[in-house]
């Protein structure tokens, strides 16, 4: 019987010996322990799911929050389910008709607010450093200025401050106001005076008011007083716009007799007065925007000191864009388009 072979003896060490390593057990990707990673990396809401709940919470309304926010509804629908999952609490109670914010749901909305905002500040700190009016502008504007300004303004605003872009929303001041608190507006340009308590304002310009009365001026106007307003119909904007208690302000007459009628627009107050019920008072902005030159209508401006209403900016207190806020004053200062304030 033939011996067994002989086992092949091991290499000798050497300069040519196989020096490779012998795996070991595998490391971990960090040293940090598996629990405290896990809080670490807890599932978190995202900003959008947020702004999802502060839609919702502002319209009552999955359409029209959806629509506001420019998703469709099922994905808003889906997007609030999962921050519930999120925060493993109800948030809203929904039916066919109505939603209904939860009691830990409305906590929910007062963090997520401050929350946005906190996002919305780090994003206006990087479009300072960038340079000034740069990234989203968050503009609220009354509409006895808006439709008579923005069409003057807005094309001389972009080719000076290509970068800046601007999101537009016309409400009565009151509306805009509380926007503005809530952090849904940075900036708001309405008429002054007007009461708003714990804002930062800065005035644009006068934006003097004309009597407004049937026919047409037969030469240069001879300015008017307060008794050519006395006994006769004063129609006015209704109640919530701010330009009919400067105009109230203005007559400061016992006698002055307002009518029941209250126009929703400067358009409607025209054409009223035109047809011959009665008189009114117009801002100047609008008269030099066109608002009259179809219509048959004398204007007067109003014997020194002539009443006018005031166009300026409001917004939050140690906002972080003030900077910008008084940039874009400074802009519409220098437009030209208000009488320089005395």
């Amino acid at each position: 019987m033939s011996p067994p072979p002989l086992a092949a003896a091991a290499p000798k060490a050497g300069p040519r010996a196989d020096r490779r390593p012998v795996p070991g057990p595998a490391r971990p990707a960090c040293d940090t322990p598996p629990q405290q990673s896990d809080r670490q990396f807890a599932a978190l809401p995202t900003l959008r799911q947020l702004q999802y709940l502060l839609a919702l919470s502002q319209y009552r309304s999955f359409s029209r929050a959806a629509g506001a926010c420019c998703i469709s509804q099922s994905a808003l629908s889906g997007a609030i389910k999962e921050l519930e999952a999120t925060l493993g609490t109800r948030l809203v109670d929904r039916d066919k008709r109505h939603v209904t914010i939860t009691p830990a749901g409305e906590d929910a909305v007062a963090r997520a607010r401050r929350i946005v905002a906190e996002a919305e500040a780090l994003t206006e700190w990087a479009h300072r450093r960038s340079g000034p009016l740069t990234g989203l502008l968050r503009l609220g504007i009354i509409p006895t200025i808006a439709p008579f300004l923005l069409p003057r303004i807005l094309p001389k605003l972009k080719a000076a401050f290509p970068d800046l872009t601007l999101r537009l929303r016309e409400e009565t001041t009151a509306r805009l106001l509380e926007a503005l608190k809530a952090g849904e507006l940075d900036l708001v340009l309405m008429a002054f005076p007007y009461d708003a308590p714990g804002l930062e304002t800065a005035i644009v310009g006068e934006d003097p008011l004309l009597l407004t009365e049937p026919g047409e001026n037969a030469g240069p106007a001879t300015p008017a007083g307060i008794e050519d307003i006395a006994d006769r119909p004063l129609l006015l904007l209704a109640d919530g716009h701010c330009l009919r208690d400067h105009a109230l302000a203005a007559c400061a007459l016992p006698s002055a007799r307002v009518d029941e009628f209250g126009a929703t627009s400067l358009f409607t107050l025209a054409r009223m007065v035109e047809a011959g019920y009665g008189v009114t008072l117009l801002p100047k902005l609008a008269v030099d925007a066109g608002l009259c030159d179809t219509a048959k209508l004398a204007l007067r401006p109003l014997r020194s000191p002539a009443p006018a209403r005031k166009i300026g900016f409001a917004w939050r207190r140690n906002a972080g864009r003030a900077d910008d806020y008084r940039a874009l004053l400074d802009f519409l200062k220098g437009a030209g388009l208000f009488p320089a304030q005395e």
